[in-house]
């Protein structure tokens, strides 16, 4: 009775409360209202029609909130009665907006013991099966000798396909465009002309950005002889994204990103669609990526580069061939048939059998008088009448030696290389040669061998029939194939940090081409919304804007190119690929600017384009294509600037904005409340001891709406009326007496100088050094103390033949050694309302730990930044290590691609450089009670190499060549800026170990802090001047999206009927994160989720208006658009969002 009373209570105060908000809203609409007309009086009528719409609108947004407080009210009850249920032992489900208590689970989570695989091969057991020990194999040198009797193919004949590939990179030891002018465009000129010539011929292509480039080239005439190839079979094009992507430093929004732009070429030129996956050279093997190929309608794919001794253990079983499923999906509903090659490498000599050296000598190409040749030294032979017969059999023997390492008597067997088949006379060679043995085969049924030029479809059409015929299934995988090597002690870790300068550029453009996607394709809807459904008209430049946004994401997708984003190709091609990222920004800006300044105009005839003058401007510069971007100082007055902040995420954040001004004082207001807002001035350095006297930082904080552009002016304050910040050096010597005429500059005395330097918030306290100004502990609100120190270290290479490059990563024999220095660094306190700093000035590099006073996520993480220069170092790389106190033993979590986490253990029999994994955008630490994660804004490698440890790679400069191909060392290093957020999270509810392979996720406030961290607010600034038009805040959505589910994009899609233009059409993906059960924070998120797969379109995006709504494949191919019968033309338009899921939705906007 008393808990029925007390829930009555609760019910009636929530109630009471939603009333009043409710009730709050009104009278401040009302307010807002009046102080608008007083503002800016109304002048046409036209002004008075968007007054009236603004009223409705946001009396549709009150009655949007209100049906949300109800529903919050319901979840509230429900959440009360299930925790009840919970203290009699009973069970919990349903919504939740907040988190729970220490022994309840959150609603909707993730939990690490209720996704444990049981089932099929974990490739963490594995490893830890594995001995490493890399014996002599004989004639395969990595593997063993295959034994076979010769009848074994007497009931069922051995069935083969021979494919013929060309693997382009695009761009590494000649840039995209070097290498399409000296070889692609000769390699497909002749395929057409010889894949022509004889129907039996086939061959296979990947990289669609050369494809593309080549269809421009040729006339119409052989644009129909290419579908015709592709129409019978002949030429089949695999995977089809824009690049064969890297899959361990690319983020997953880059990886469908460049597969959509892939797809949708083919389909607009070619009517086809990729079924096989082609993977045969990225450095390792992601199950992200088969995610994202399963869900664009691939059902088999290849894969190459995987760890010798993994692939000698594979083939022992006889499981190199599997069904990949996702570590988080008990279900078949990931599966991908894959095909793992066995032996070490994809060129002839390892793909036709065991033996190398017999398999070079059907590689046709290299016959004698040519200028590549075998290095075994044994030419291949022209094939005769005379010879037929003895070399049909010796390659017989490697083709049945092959297949015993799979469970079918179907084989493939690829035949190329890389940029094979440039000249014409190689096509001859191969083809001629190859076919006088397959009709040997032919001719001699004794053999029981049928072989044929195939594509990868005719190989697995042929496996599936032949596997169900004899009602044998493939096993089940799990897990990821990183970190791989190729031989010995050669692991291929280096790469997951080479050229770290442009792995961080390549974020920057991710997250600016998707803020421009979304606001661009919301233009275009406001547009159609004022002007009439297609009637694109006035002067925004939607065809232009659009060309932009296509060339730069095709910038973005070539980027990922696994010599690109790898950093692995050689300096004048990085150059190259880097001032394509920098156009491409440059781009994005303009049509980002162009969108606001449409969005944001209250009568929208005021707008005019002008490419040379724009109305809003970026806040900051990047001067060149390897610059880090700098402020542009805002000229201050009495009159206000116009400052425009826009939120590219679903979330609604508290941000603290950072803006350079002329003026030490100075007043933010928020220009639809009128409101001041809290704000901060710094000093800017000119030196690290000398603050400018002409330039200051103005920090503010800003609240800002999901997706909205919200207004801010800053005017000139009175002398002396802001908060300034106040600093403390350490170390001085022979100081200058005035360091700045504006600041305060405190130094500690003796008594005080060797107190560990302080700094705390609402959320946590920290710690640091007074030496080294680097961190030392940390206090949660909950008052535990954790050790958490911050070191920094050096590694060098081995004093062996091979060192370390661009690929490999071969450190010294004495391992990491603690970074020092013959003077301590200066060390630079900050402390301010806003937030408060330690910066640390060493010679290699300035380290930055912030703490921001604020609510929300934005205040409970720590910002740690780093600006390195090794520029003047020879073989060295420098690490930044967190030592916690935290009991991980030998296992931690690093993610793949930013879309899932994956277990990972150090293993003592591996050498240290095999213990480095990628880590695209997160990593973690945890025990039972504490969990540690480290959140990134670029791709790096990281470690765990004890317990409680966890380190990532900075930057490496190495002066030698690895030999793997490149031909240089990296030299080219820049002055590099890396940004991390570190959270610390108490465990509680469902922390417990689970021993074995584990599903973990990032927790809810995790997932937050990252994506505030990669989608940071864009600052926009206005024209000066007196004339301004009258602007309103763009504020789409009504409430955040739930805090599970990610707006991954918002793409506009290209007309169908003219080519080069926006469709009213657009790409809405969205991603469903799995989130942790066990870390909850002390105070309730902002935002609510939900336990429900079933999600209503129209409000959660509320109030944007959808026409129609049709779900299709994530490269969104109409062939996988849903039936029209399932087309939502009316509502509700409820849809299945499972958690981890990717969904993608062709939409039109209303």
């Amino acid at each position: 009775m008393k808990r029925s009373k007390t829930l009555a209570i609760l019910v009636g105060g929530i109630f009471f409360t939603a009333l009043m908000i409710l009730y709050w809203k009104l009278e401040l609409m009302q307010k807002t209202e009046l102080h608008f007309g007083e503002e800016t009086p109304l002048e046409h009528e036209a002004d008075d029609l968007s007054v009236l719409r603004q009223k409705i609108e946001r009396l549709e947004r009150l009655i949007s909130d209100n049906n949300r407080l109800v529903a919050t009210l319901r979840d509230s009850i429900l959440q009360h009665k299930a925790s009840m249920k919970i203290g009699q032992g009973g069970k919990a489900n349903g919504s939740s907006s907040a988190a729970t208590g220490l022994n309840t689970k959150l609603p909707g989570c993730q939990s690490a013991e209720g996704t444990k695989a049981t089932d099929g091969v974990q490739l963490l057991d594995v490893y830890d099966l594995l001995p490493f020990d890399n014996p002599d194999g004989g004639l395969w040198k990595q593997g063993f000798e295959i034994l076979y009797e010769g009848n074994e193919w007497d009931k069922q004949p051995l069935e083969v396909f021979l494919v013929p590939h060309s693997h382009n990179d695009p761009g590494w030891l000649k840039t995209f465009d070097g290498y399409y002018q000296d070889q692609t465009r000769h390699i497909l000129d002749n395929m057409l002309t010889k894949l022509t010539e004889d129907s039996r011929r086939k061959m296979i292509w990947a990289e669609i950005s050369y494809f593309s480039k080549w269809w421009k080239d040729i006339d119409d005439q052989k644009r129909e002889m290419v579908k015709r190839l592709l129409k019978e079979g002949q030429l089949e094009l695999v995977t089809g994204g824009w690049v064969m992507a890297d899959e361990a430093n690319s983020h997953y929004f880059a990886l469908l990103d460049q597969l959509i732009e892939g797809h949708q070429w083919i389909q607009r030129h070619l009517g086809v669609k990729p079924r096989c996956g082609w993977a045969i050279d990225p450095f390792g093997h992601s199950p992200s990526m088969t995610y994202l190929l399963k869900g664009a309608g691939l059902r088999d794919m290849v894969i190459q580069r995987v760890h010798y001794a993994v692939k000698k253990h594979f083939a022992q079983q006889q499981i190199l061939e599997f069904l990949w499923r996702q570590s988080w999906d008990s279900s078949p509903h990931s599966d991908i048939t894959c095909h793992m090659m066995p032996f070490y490498s994809y060129d002839v000599p390892h793909t036709c059998g065991p033996n190398p050296a017999v398999c070079c000598q059907f590689d046709f190409h290299r016959l004698q008088g040519g200028r590549v040749f075998c290095p075994w030294k044994i030419p291949p032979q022209q094939i005769t009448e005379q010879n037929v017969e003895e070399r049909a059999l010796i390659l017989l023997d490697q083709y049945r030696q092959k297949s015993r390492l799979f469970r079918s008597h179907v084989l493939l067997v690829p035949l190329g290389d890389d940029f094979r088949f440039t000249q014409s006379q190689e096509w001859d060679a191969q083809f001629s040669n190859y076919q006088k043995l397959f009709d040997y085969f032919d001719q001699h049924p004794e053999l029981h061998i049928k072989a044929r030029f195939g594509t990868l479809s005719d190989y697995f059409e042929t496996l599936h029939q032949r596997l169900h015929a004899e009602g044998t299934t493939l096993p089940t995988l799990r897990g990821d194939f990183f970190t791989y090597a190729d031989r010995d002690d050669h692991y291929w870790s280096g790469y997951f940090t080479s050229r770290p300068f442009y792995k961080g550029l390549d974020r920057v453009l991710e997250a600016m081409l998707r803020a421009t996607e979304i606001l661009f394709s919301l233009t275009l809807a406001e547009i159609q919304h004022f002007l009439g459904q297609g009637n694109l008209v006035l002067e925004f430049p939607a065809h232009e804007h659009f060309q932009r946004l296509s060339e730069s994401r095709q910038s973005l997708a070539l980027f990922q190119h696994h010599d690109g984003i790898t950093g692995t190709a050689r300096d004048p091609v990085v150059a190259d690929y880097g001032t394509r990222i920098f156009h491409s920004i440059l781009n994005l800006r303009q049509v980002l600017q162009s969108s606001a300044h449409w969005l944001l105009l209250l009568d929208k005839s005021q707008y005019h384009h002008d490419k040379s003058q724009p109305f809003l401007q970026m806040d900051d510069m990047i001067l060149a294509q390897d610059s880090l971007p700098q402020k542009t100082p805002l000229k201050l007055s009495d009159e206000p600037r116009t400052l425009i902040i826009f939120n590219p995420t679903e979330q609604v954040r508290t941000s603290v904005i950072s803006v350079v001004i002329d003026s030490p004082d100075a007043r933010v207001i928020n220009k639809e409340t009128g409101q001041p807002v809290a704000a901060q001035i710094s000093a800017v350095w000119a030196e690290p001891r000398q603050a400018s006297s002409e330039i200051f930082q103005l920090d503010f904080v800003a609240k800002l709406p999901p997706l909205s552009l919200v207004i801010y002016h800053v005017t000139k304050a009175p002398i002396s009326s802001s908060h300034r910040a106040q600093y403390t050096f350490y170390h001085q010597d022979n100081l200058p007496t005035n360091h700045s005429e504006y600041f305060r500059v405190l130094y500690p005395d003796g008594s005080k100088g060797d107190d560990p330097l302080s700094l705390s918030n609402k959320h946590f306290q920290i710690w640091s050094s007074t030496e080294t100004g680097l961190l030392q502990k940390l206090r949660l609100q909950s008052g535990e103390v954790h050790q958490i120190q911050i070191q920094f270290l050096w590694y060098g290479t081995t004093t062996r033949a091979d060192k370390s490059g661009a690929y490999l990563f071969l450190p010294g024999e004495k391992g990491a050694q603690v970074y020092s220095s013959s003077e301590p660094p200066f060390v630079r306190v900050s402390r301010g309302p806003v937030f408060s700093d330690i910066t640390s000035y060493f010679k290699h590099f300035t380290h930055r730990v912030r703490l921001y006073h604020l609510d929300g996520p934005a205040g409970r993480h720590l910002e740690i930044s780093n600006v390195v220069d090794i520029r003047s170092e020879v073989n060295r790389e420098l690490a930044m290590r967190l030592i916690s106190n935290i009991a991980s033993g030998n296992r931690f979590y690093s993610d793949l691609n930013g879309f899932q986490m994956q277990q990972r253990q150090t293993l003592s029999k591996l050498p240290l450089q095999a213990n480095f994994f990628p880590m695209t955008s997160a990593s973690f630490l945890q025990d039972s009670v504490s969990r540690l994660s480290l959140l990134s804004a670029q791709s790096q490698a990281v470690a765990s190499l004890r317990s409680g440890e966890l380190e990532v790679m900075l930057d490496r400069r190495l002066n030698q060549d690895d030999n793997r191909g490149l031909g240089q060392g990296v030299t080219d290093n820049k002055l590099t800026a890396s940004f991390y957020h570190l959270l610390l999270e108490d465990r509680r509810g469902a922390a417990q170990k689970v021993d074995g392979s584990s599903v973990e996720h990032l927790s809810l406030l995790a997932h937050l802090t990252s994506l505030n961290l990669c989608h940071p607010p864009i600052t926009m600034v206005t024209v000066s001047g007196d004339n301004l038009p009258k602007l309103r805040p763009f504020l789409p959505l009504d409430v955040s999206l739930p805090c599970d589910i990610h707006l991954l994009n918002l793409r506009t899609l290209e007309d169908t009927q003219k080519a080069g233009h926006p469709s009213q059409e657009a790409a809405l993906l969205l991603h469903r994160k799995g989130f942790d059960c066990s870390s909850a924070p002390d105070l309730p998120l902002t935002c609510t989720w939900s336990t429900h797969e079933e999600v209503d379109l129209d409000d959660l995006f509320f109030p944007l208006r959808f026409r129609s709504v049709r779900r299709s494949g994530l490269t969104l191919l109409r062939d996988d658009d849903e039936p029209e019968s399932a087309l939502q033309q009316h509502l509700p338009r409820v849809a299945f969002l499972r958690p981890m899921e990717i969904s993608a939705f062709r939409v039109e906007i209303d």
